[in-house]
């Protein structure tokens, strides 16, 4: 049997996973006997630019980390940053070099996918919003991708394999082809034969965009499952859409019309904050795919700040230990750790001596981001 093309964990936490250049560094500082103790920070921008990004993946990197002989602070997750250190390390540089390819790696790509949720959270508040996006990149990262969008605030995950890892049941509707493995003018066999199958606590929603008109196929599936219908879907191809949200009202209409007013109508496919705005009044639900898990990578760097106490960067990077504080009103300010600053300090312990002394849980993550995007005004579009 062929293997995957996927760098196994234990690989990951002994610091293989890392670029070639960390190796040569290793090589050359123990040859020339300096191990000088740094502090480095993670940042994605040295002042605040305006544009607030959510942190995530902060429990990979903790545990990447755990067990190294190093302190570490770090922002919450579920933390709206904008400039300034996410992450800090203080320790002898030998000790950590190595595991920087991994580390940036599994906060960069994390918090652009949580960032993105968010967005599309804010964007529907009083919806539910799914994550519906595993299924456009490796599979090897799916748990990530789930359990940043959950941080992010959506409420709920596709995924079976990275639902079980971080302990969350796998949602979903029908595909498209379950219907045509039944074939055109069989709508019907395909709703009825889902019904008797399932299991009885798995919500009956209708995929109602197959071969007729939406409205049509709605109709159709409510005479199908009657009571037993829970929601629609329509996951319309973008080119048959036209006037979408005339289409989702039109089938809202019909539904009340006939006394069916109850059933919902989710709505999936190519959706982005700004569709998600135009269809939150009409619709009850969304699946949001690539837009969350799609995300552009943050472009985090760690960069030794001090050395042996003394501040010490490169040019174009701040030198000397950092804090960052939350202002009010809902702003980002970056200072020197031993300076008087105003506002609530951020980064807080999250290894001592390679202990892990921070707890990580999805929901309070989740909860203290859409708290944080309220405060700071998150998205300012």
């Amino acid at each position: 049997m062929s293997e995957f093309d996927i760098i196994p964990p234990e690989a990951i936490q002994a610091g293989d996973a890392t670029d070639a250049y960390f190796d040569r560094t290793t090589e050359t500082l123990s040859h020339a006997g300096r191990n000088p103790h740094v502090v480095a920070e993670v940042t994605a921008d040295q002042f605040p630019t305006g544009e607030f990004e959510l942190l995530a993946g902060l429990k990979d990197a903790a545990h990447l980390l755990e067990g190294l002989p190093i302190d570490a602070d770090a922002l919450p997750e579920g933390t709206l940053f904008d400039g300034g250190p996410v992450l800090r390390i203080e320790g002898n540089y030998l000790d950590f070099a190595r595991y920087e390819t991994a580390l940036l790696g599994f906060l960069s790509h994390a918090s652009a996918v949580a960032t993105h949720a968010l967005r599309a959270r804010r964007a529907a508040p009083a919806s539910r919003v799914l994550s519906f996006g595993t299924r456009h990149v490796h599979p090897s990262i799916g748990a990530m991708v789930e359990r940043s969008a959950l941080v992010g605030g959506l409420d709920g995950v596709s995924n079976v394999a990275a639902g079980e890892l971080i302990d969350r049941e796998a949602g979903g509707t029908m595909p498209h082809a379950l219907l045509i493995c039944f074939g055109r003018g069989n709508q019907e066999a395909a709703w009825r034969a889902f019904d008797e199958a399932v299991a009885p606590d798995v919500p009956r929603v209708t995929l109602c965009d197959t071969y007729s008109d939406e409205v049509d196929e709605v109709l159709r599936a409510v005479e199908t499952l009657g009571e037993n219908l829970d929601s629609v879907r329509l996951d319309t191809t973008g080119s048959r859409r036209g006037d979408f949200r005339h289409i989702v009202r039109e089938v809202q209409w019909e539904l009340d019309a006939r006394g069916h007013g109850d059933v919902d109508v989710f709505v999936s496919g190519g959706l982005t904050p700004e569709s998600l705005r135009h269809l939150r009044d009409v619709a009850d639900g969304f699946g949001v795919g690539g837009y969350v898990s799609n995300a552009d990578p943050i472009d985090f760097a760690l960069d030794i700040v001090a050395v042996e106490g003394d501040p010490a960067a490169k040019r174009g990077k701040l030198s000397g230990t950092k804090q960052v504080y939350r202002t009010e009103p809902g702003g980002h300010h970056v200072a020197l750790a031993d300076r008087d600053a105003d506002g609530e300090p951020l980064l807080e312990p999250l290894l001592r001596d390679g202990e892990l002394v921070r707890e990580f849980d999805i929901d309070e993550a989740a909860d203290r981001a859409v708290a944080d995007a309220e405060h700071v005004g998150f998205p300012r579009d």
